[in-house]
């Protein structure tokens, strides 16, 4: 039989039974479009992952004020960001200051005891600019602004303290004393520390919220080539007498073992969605054995006509591997659309990898050659006779 001709006899047998065919292409679809839809969805996240280090940068380094030997918050030099500026290879310094002891609250009336989590922190005027944070809401503190009670609010302290958008009539009390809120961020993903807290100006700190002016956490950005040999140094320089109480850290391996944890989920995703397209080659070849003893006259007749047991075997795989390729053609456009409607909803950009799709219809005639052999091979021998004579 001629390919053609062989497409056409296995085609025929799924129009003659159509409800049952795609009750089957089905099984195998919800499979294929659930391996596919978590593939691209976790591509998907790992594009955005890379554009947004593309747009942040790689070359972020935090130094955060440690423990003491004995267990006591570690406190670095007021002379900290000065040292870190006189290393070569650095580009760029700035810091908050965690302020001890005050409380946040929306106004006077809410209760001592529910502060909501937020920090209060003085702010250099230059972190946005070194930590890539955006102002979704108002500006960031100025020249004029830092030295007076204002406060630019981090995403979640503003969500925490029922803060939609700034503006000149919207205060918070920050301890004891009311600040305007001139800002709001947008969260910062090299920096989620800033998403709770509240930040002030330095000098405002100091005169209205009795800071002391250590920095806890200094952020800096230096070349991409010197990063390491910059975080080598970093410690010791930002506390010659104690650099082991000062923790340094790079935030996009933070963000890079995010991604590996996803991974790791989505194998386990991949698994489920393996799962289900067994069930649906099991569907398949309970299918195709239902259509065997259905047909049986027809096998019959066919034989007694001239046809081989391999043109018999041949016609009833072509029907299991057309079922299986329909409903991973179908699943795929399933899973791709899933991906790309969830990808669009969280504004990433939208992958579906190439070897996922091909990975998947391979899987699918896989599936349908191993589930249709049995069939094909059981209507391959029965006996011309025995066959016609079947009800």
């Amino acid at each position: 039989m001629r390919p053609r001709d062989v497409l056409r006899t296995g085609a025929a047998g799924l129009r003659t039974r159509p409800l049952r065919a795609f009750l089957s292409a089905l099984g195998i679809a919800i499979g294929i479009a659930a391996m596919t839809g978590v593939v691209g969805i976790s591509s998907s996240s790992g594009a955005e992952l890379d554009r947004t280090l593309a747009a942040l940068g790689t070359n972020l380094l935090t130094a955060a004020a440690g423990q003491t030997l004995t267990g006591e918050e570690a406190e670095m030099p007021v002379e900290a960001e000065a040292m870190i500026e006189r290393i070569g290879p650095v580009r760029a310094v700035s810091a908050t200051g965690y302020v001890d002891g005050a409380k946040v609250y929306r106004s006077e009336r809410i209760p001592e005891a529910q502060t909501g989590g937020v920090s209060v922190h003085a702010a250099r005027l230059d972190l946005p600019a070194t930590v890539g944070a955006r102002v979704r809401s108002g500006t960031w503190l100025n020249e004029a602004t830092h030295r007076h009670p204002a406060a630019v609010l981090g995403s979640t302290a503003a969500r925490r303290l029922g803060v939609t958008a700034a503006g000149p009539d919207v205060q918070v009390v920050v301890g004891g004393e009311r600040f305007t809120v001139v800002g709001v961020l947008d969260p910062v993903p090299l920096a989620a520390e800033l998403d709770a807290a509240v930040l002030v100006g330095w000098p405002a700190a100091e005169a209205v919220l009795g800071f002391d002016g250590h920095p806890t956490t200094l952020y800096t950005r230096c070349e991409e080539a010197r990063l390491e040999s910059v975080r080598a140094v970093l410690a010791a320089t930002a506390d010659p007498e104690a650099p082991n109480e000062v923790d340094v850290s790079r935030p996009s391996d933070a963000l890079a073992a995010k991604q590996a944890a996803d991974q790791a989920f989505t194998g386990l995703l991949l698994g489920v969605g393996a799962v289900a397209l067994l069930v649906g080659g099991v569907g398949v070849a309970n299918t195709m054995v239902i259509s065997v003893l259905e047909r049986r006259a027809e096998i019959g007749l066919r034989r007694s006509l001239g046809a081989t047991r391999g043109q018999i075997r041949t016609q009833f795989l072509a029907e299991s591997l057309l079922l299986s390729a329909l409903g991973g053609a179908g699943g795929v456009l399933l899973g791709a659309a899933v991906t790309a409607g969830y990808a669009l909803y969280q504004g990433w950009p939208v992958v579906v990898p190439a070897w996922a799709a091909g990975g998947g219809l391979a899987a699918t005639l896989a599936v349908g050659a191993l589930a249709g052999l049995y069939p094909a091979v059981r209507a391959s021998r029965l006996s011309p006779a025995r066959a016609l004579a079947a009800p």
